[in-house]
């Protein structure tokens, strides 16, 4: 596939951006909601997985666990190597990949489920990631994606922290994906069966509103970026702005914080 130079930046850039922080350390809340999710799949010992941007492993892992053949692949170098780090210590046979979720280098139809749990949508072309997850998944597979909402508490998140530093023009804005119009626009002419619902994912802080926001900053590649990107004086003001909104949701600044990311979950039965 031909990529412009313009196009070639940013997706530099993004993995830059994908590398920052730590994504490990930073899905370590997440995990509860990973896993009801890997639940939700409904996949058995033998099945194939495709995880399309992985990572550091917290759906890939848990599925390599409950012997289903995994396949994850993630932008992020970084990120792989922490993925294939945990498959190793625990023994587990996982293919951990790094590539682009637009142009995999993988053979079409080898997956019985193909996911993306909150990662696919960031891809800056819409229409080449709806091709190429279809692409992947067996006749009689699925595509399952889970893409945050505009209206939910990281949709509002991602929001706010857009009017301290614009997202790129090129790119639509990823919270599309949760929009249940758009998705079914992306994937009109697709031979399949669509099913979306809107479902929340829960976080949980052992700390203060403030100090989730300085958990972010340190370990969550966008957050981390996007503070580095302001002078000081802004990056104040940012802080402000998501303590009060993560006060809110939480409904106190005190420990523990805690509130639920709605998200669209969209499933694509493949004729």
């Amino acid at each position: 596939m031909e990529v412009t130079a313009e196009m070639s930046a940013l997706k530099t850039r993004m993995k830059s951006v994908w590398m920052a922080g730590d994504y490990a350390t930073f899905a370590k809340p997440m995990a509860p909601g990973a896993l009801a999710f890997l639940d939700r799949l409904g996949l058995d010992p033998g099945e194939s997985m495709l995880d399309a941007g992985c990572g550091a492993g917290q759906l890939a892992i848990p599925a390599a666990r409950r012997g289903v053949r995994v396949t994850a692949v993630d932008i992020a170098t970084n990120s792989v190597a922490q993925a294939r780090a945990w498959a190793a210590a625990e023994g587990l046979e996982a293919r951990i990949l790094e590539g682009d979720v637009e142009a995999l280098e993988l053979p079409d139809g080898e997956f019985d489920v193909v996911v993306s749990l909150f990662a696919a949508m960031f891809a800056p072309r819409p229409e080449r990631v709806a091709a190429e997850l279809f692409r992947l998944a067996k006749p009689g597979g699925r595509v399952v994606m889970a893409n945050w909402t505009p209206e939910g508490f990281v949709g509002q998140m991602f929001g706010l922290v857009g009017k301290f530093v614009p997202p790129p023009a090129l790119a639509p804005s990823p919270l599309a994906w949760g929009v249940e119009s758009t998705v079914r626009e992306r994937f009109r002419g697709f031979d399949g069966e669509l099913e979306l619902a809107r479902r929340s994912y829960p976080f949980t802080y052992e700390c203060t509103p403030r100090e989730t926001v300085e958990f972010y900053r340190r370990h969550y590649g966008p957050m981390n970026r996007a503070f580095a990107a302001l002078d000081e004086a802004a990056a104040a003001r940012l802080r402000a702005e998501l303590e009060q909104l993560w006060t809110r949701w939480n409904g106190s600044d005190a420990a523990p914080t805690r509130y639920a990311g709605e998200y669209l979950e969209v499933v694509l039965t493949k004729h």
